[in-house]
């Protein structure tokens, strides 16, 4: 037994066998990580054979780098290659814990760009166990401090190392073989980065992640204007009539976008010992003039908020990767609510307590053509009005009335909450309801950020209803994306009062707010299957305004037309009748798992192709930036030049509108300004 030692330590001795030995325990160290920090799905033989084994040749392949070179610098080469990839180990397992993907290019770059605080978010998710990504380093070196493992200064044969190079790109290739043999059209149909890693793993999908950002780069440069025939013949055949009995039901009149953070369906009426969290919203969800959609889903991916918003005012989807508004907010042409109103006489103004370069909205709202961009330096700020990422909602609202107030009539306001963010943070002062108790940290605080939220809310109803913006106003309420992630399954079961959640409830509890209030409006719960690609089309016809030559992947949910059909971005979708989550089929109102018959895999089989189509097409639009050769008859394109969100010069301009046109709420009020008519308890301001 000891001959047997013996021969290990002196094969560690040499460069080779201090090589296997890196490998080794990087594959080991990654493999845990697989099974420990993220959820990949991984189902069958061959899934769980290519998991275990696609750490194997990347690794091979980038530590084999380090055998060309002799002595130290080889060991030293090593030790640097393993802390680089373990770094990025260690950035995605949490960056996976809160968002359920993996961090991209577009997002790192993304990340510097919008200048946002990430970093608080991590330091909340942060374990002490993640930092088990390093300890084989430590490990390393210390035996090679200590001399229990020598360096080897002879210098390993070129055709040793290059063998080595060539079998591990051998056995790359042989790896994708098999995972495209179990998933055909791996990278070239797969809209979910955790197929990629599971299959291929960490290292091959940043490789790929890559290749992908350059090849959408050169996307743009070799667009041209024949590129928009197809995506103007898929528009054509899916658009969509409008509804005779709401068309311009509400035309003229202002529209509030109420932005609801994080803010999830099921948050509706529901109870938290006897009491409901959202009291302010479910009267707003019951009211006589608002009609609230109770199948409406979120359809983000990796942008989040920036996802929703470039759904909500574009009717495009997304990337696959990263952030459209912050990679082409500011170089695409766009056709976006607030200049289609604006050509349409509407003031448009977008209200935010945080920094404008969060998610490239400084750039991204002049290419969309907001006149006004209120963001952090608009308010006044002490340390106390802050919460997590940015203002609190209480006292953002107050604040907004000033230069709400001034707002030519009508306008059309965007307004984005905060508070209701992970890691759902409030002070005591502000903390007046009680927390869940499903013994999950992350998930139990949610409904008292929800609460606080919905009492801001309710303060600034008060205020339309008291000054009479409410009667002349359409007032949409919508939640960005999800604020519990699937990841938190246990808990999400308690929320739900189940034992245990499958695919199926995880999909129905993405589910989101979308209600619109107006006047003329006949208030009712609509079960129309729909998502945020859906609300400009519905707004745009509420309001009388014509679509049909825009290029837009969404449909007016109250149209009788509607396919009622709600892509996601990764390809799976929720539908009238089948719910498919990565390769389930459900049958969307029971529930049930379904094995589709020949009638039924028609029928399937259709809704995918549109599914595909419609995620496809939007992209191209996006990378091609293909809108810059599409013209509508009496629409201009934004000249994003005109626009300056400098706060001296947009009051200054402001005033100058107020002049010609005298039509903002102080001229209604006889001069007199409202900001005495928002009432708030927020403890801050007392």
């Amino acid at each position: 037994m000891s001959g047997f030692f013996k021969r290990i330590r002196n094969l560690l001795n040499t460069t080779i066998g201090f090589y296997v030995l890196v490998v080794f325990l990087f594959w080991l160290k990654t493999y845990i990580c697989y099974k420990t920090d993220f959820t990949l799905g991984v189902s069958g033989g061959m899934q769980q054979f290519l998991l275990a084994v696609n750490p194997i040749p990347s690794a091979m392949l980038l530590f084999g780098i380090a055998l060309y070179f002799r002595g130290k610098l080889a060991y030293w080469l090593m030790l640097i290659i393993d802390f680089l990839q373990s770094t990025w180990i260690f950035a995605n397992i949490l960056y996976y814990r809160e968002f359920s993907d993996f961090l991209s290019l577009g997002i790192i770059k993304g990340t510097g760009n919008v200048q946002n605080n990430l970093g608080k978010s991590f330091l909340e998710i942060l374990r002490p166990g993640d930092f088990i990504v390093y300890v084989d380093i430590v490990i390393l070196i210390i035996l090679l401090l200590f001399k229990v493992i020598k360096i080897d200064h002879h210098p390993l044969k070129f055709r040793y190392a290059f063998s080595i190079t060539i079998l591990s790109l051998v056995l790359m290739f042989g790896e994708y073989s098999a995972a495209n043999a179990n998933r055909s059209g791996l990278l070239t149909r797969t809209f979910d980065n955790n197929y990629i890693v599971k299959y291929l793993g960490l290292n091959e999908y940043a490789a790929f992640n890559i290749y992908q950002t350059q090849k959408e780069s050169s996307t743009r440069a070799n667009a041209k204007a024949k590129d928009l025939k197809g995506v103007e013949k898929f528009i054509n055949k899916n658009q969509v009539s409008p509804n005779v009995s709401y068309y311009g039901k509400e035309k003229g009149k202002n529209v509030f976008i109420i932005h609801l953070e994080s803010f999830q369906q099921f948050l509706i009426n529901y109870k938290v010992d006897g009491k409901e969290v959202t009291p302010n919203l479910n009267k707003f969800y019951r009211n006589q003039h608002t009609i609230a959609f109770d199948n409406f889903y979120h359809q983000v991916a990796q942008g989040k908020t920036s996802d929703a918003e470039m759904m909500l005012e574009n009717s495009l989807y997304g990337l696959p990767q990263g952030s459209a508004m912050v990679s082409y907010g500011a170089q695409n042409t766009y056709q976006a609510a607030p200049s289609i109103l604006d050509q349409k006489g509407y003031t448009t103004a977008a209200f935010h307590g945080d920094v404008p370069t969060f998610w490239n909205r400084n750039n991204t709202y002049k290419s969309w053509g907001y006149d006004y961009f209120f963001s952090d330096s608009y308010y006044k700020n002490k340390s106390n009005y802050n919460v997590g990422y940015g203002m609190k909602d209480k006292i953002f609202f107050k604040q907004t009335i000033p230069y709400l107030q001034q707002l030519p009539q009508p306008f059309y306001a965007k307004m984005i909450t905060l508070t209701n963010h992970y890691p759902y943070e409030l002070d005591k002062a502000n903390t007046s309801f009680p927390a869940t108790t499903t013994g999950d940290s992350t998930v139990d605080p949610y409904v008292q950020t929800a609460h606080y939220l919905d009492q801001a809310f309710g303060e600034f109803e008060s205020y339309l209803h008291k000054t009479g913006l409410d009667k002349n106003s359409v007032v949409v309420l919508y939640g960005d994306h999800y604020g519990i992630s699937n990841n938190h399954r246990p808990a999400i079961a308690k929320l739900l009062h189940k034992k245990s959640v499958n695919n199926y409830d995880l999909a129905q509890f993405q589910k989101v707010p979308f209600m619109i209030n107006g006047s003329n409006l006949d208030g009712h719960v609509d079960h129309t299957y729909g998502g945020e690609i859906d609300v400009l089309p519905t707004l745009e016809h509420l309001l009388g305004i014509k679509n049909n030559n825009m290029i837009q992947f969404g449909h007016d949910l109250l149209s009788p037309e509607n396919q009622q059909i709600v892509p996601f971005r990764n390809g799976d979708f929720v539908s009238k009748k089948y719910t498919k989550i990565g390769g389930t089929v459900f049958d969307t109102k029971t529930g049930k798992e379904l094995k589709l018959t020949k009638t039924q895999k028609k029928q399937f089989n259709d809704i995918q192709k549109y599914v595909n189509d419609s995620l496809s097409n939007s992209d191209k639009v996006v990378y091609g930036d293909l809108l810059r050769f599409h013209h509508i008859k009496g629409y201009k394109d934004v000249d994003k030049k005109t626009f300056d969100y400098n706060k001296k010069t947009a009051l200054k301009r402001l005033k100058q509108e107020d002049k010609k046109k005298k039509t903002d709420l102080i001229d209604e009020n006889g001069g007199k300004s409202t900001v005495s008519d928002f009432k708030t308890d927020a403890p801050e301001l007392k």
